[in-house]
């Protein structure tokens, strides 16, 4: 459901509410002038229309239970209704001498508050024609036997307390709407957000991709020397040249595996496909893969996790977890620390390192693209690319600095990734 059915659905809600005041207020009315101040009323059409408008609320709210969204039409609907209930009974009770027949501004500001332009004028009109026409037609009240100083003193009671009915409707009604109408500004807002950052997600894959194809070519061209040297004697005599060139080779195998890694994620390979796993099992290869590529003595990791439990490994979870890894390592080259802990359903890393922490500026504005503590231009995608994957597989990010220095980022991910696996794929980084 988008945010503007939402908030018309809770809007509707709100005025089935209102409509359930109006009956019991009606039909307290009704007994105080029948029955305690003595003015005879057409009981059997006032309480047909009371009738009408409870058969209308059960209505409403079947219609709820059984639609999920509400339009606009049928809020103008709903105030229209209301406004002809409010007419009928007007007209059985005195029509525009009535003091409450006020109750129509009441009616026209929620219709202000939320419906569009000219919709609400259109309220307005109906309601302004309505109070118009009761001024011609109306059936009078039979109060012969009172005095008109008496009349005139009902008149001014019956206004105060309509205008003391008009006051706290508004307040407690057209505030909670307009709360509604504030939130569904919020989720409309960060749908728009959501949209510019899965365009950047778009922009860097396509870009990464025509990288990947560029960088194809003169890496194999590299390993074919590489292997040359390796077979050539005078290069292979030397054991100091032996062991670069290993150390090269391998390099140039982290930099292919990489390669095919992004054209993988950009859909144009297979690889590996998303596979069921345990907890214990991918952390276990997670972190070997990630020493036997970097400084093995750097990372300090600690299973916390409790009893295992069934995960779906994805390529893409790897690389963000390889990802906020890497920056806590070039944040603090000496010491990187990952704890994994179970917290409910949810599988939670604890990634700290000792660097120099978070500014203030980027901690509060965690996952913009090119929002960055290192000064490079375009650095914050790695952190931007980690917020929008994991967000996708339904889990959550979060950071702070260590009080004795350093930071710890937080990823929560629920233990029960298959169907939002499938999601990630076009956002691995």
């Amino acid at each position: 459901m988008n945010g503007a059915a939402a908030a018309d659905r809770k809007n509707m809600i709100l005025l089935v509410q209102l409509r359930w005041i109006a009956v019991i207020g009606q039909i307290v009315a009704i007994a105080t002038v029948q029955f305690l101040l003595g003015i005879p009323l057409p009981l059997g059409p006032m309480v047909g229309v009371l009738s009408g408008l409870v058969l209308l609320n059960l209505a409403s709210l079947g219609w709820l239970r059984r639609r999920a969204e509400v339009s606009s039409h049928g809020l103008l609907l709903a105030l229209m209704l209301d406004v002809a209930a409010l007419t009928a009974q007007l007209y059985l009770s005195g029509g525009a001498t009535n003091p409450f027949a006020f109750i129509y501004l009441l009616q026209v500001t929620l219709a202000a508050v939320l419906l569009e332009r000219r919709a609400t004028w259109a309220v307005a009109v109906l309601a302004s024609a309505s109070f118009a026409g009761l001024v011609f037609f109306n059936r009078p009240l039979a109060i012969g036997g009172h005095h008109i100083a008496e009349l005139m003193r009902l008149h001014i009671a019956g206004t105060l307390v309509c205008f003391a009915l008009d006051a706290a409707l508004l307040v407690v009604f057209a505030s909670r709407m307009m709360q509604n109408l504030h939130e569904r500004d919020a989720r409309l807002a960060a749908l728009k957000e959501a949209a510019v950052e899965e365009d950047h997600i778009v922009r860097m894959g396509l870009l990464a991709s025509g990288a990947a194809h560029e960088l194809g070519t003169p890496l194999a061209l590299m390993s074919v020397i590489l292997s040359d040297w390796q077979r050539m004697s005078t290069l292979a005599a030397s054991a100091e040249i032996s062991q670069d060139i290993g150390e090269m080779q391998a390099a140039l195998q982290r930099c292919k595996k990489i390669v095919t890694g992004i054209l993988l994620s950009f859909g144009e390979a297979r690889g590996e496909a998303p596979r069921v796993t345990t907890v214990d099992a991918f952390l276990t290869e997670l972190v070997t893969e990630w020493r036997a590529s970097r400084a093995a003595l750097t990372l300090e990791y600690r299973d916390e996790f409790g009893d295992d439990v069934p995960i779906v490994s994805d390529s893409a979870l790897k690389q963000v977890i390889f990802n906020v890894l890497d920056n806590a390592f070039e944040a603090s080259p000496g010491w990187v620390r990952c704890v994994a802990e179970r917290d409910g359903d949810s599988l939670v890393l604890h990634v700290s390192d000792a660097g120099p922490g978070f500014p203030a500026e980027m901690l509060e504005h965690l996952g913009r693209p090119y929002c960055s503590s290192k000064g490079r231009l375009g650095g914050g995608l790695g952190l931007f690319l980690v917020v929008n994957v994991v967000r996708k597989l339904g889990g959550t990010v979060s950071a702070r600095n260590r009080d004795q220095g350093g930071a710890i980022v937080t990823l929560s991910l629920p233990l029960t990734l298959a169907p939002a696996a499938a999601h990630a794929q076009d956002l691995r980084p």
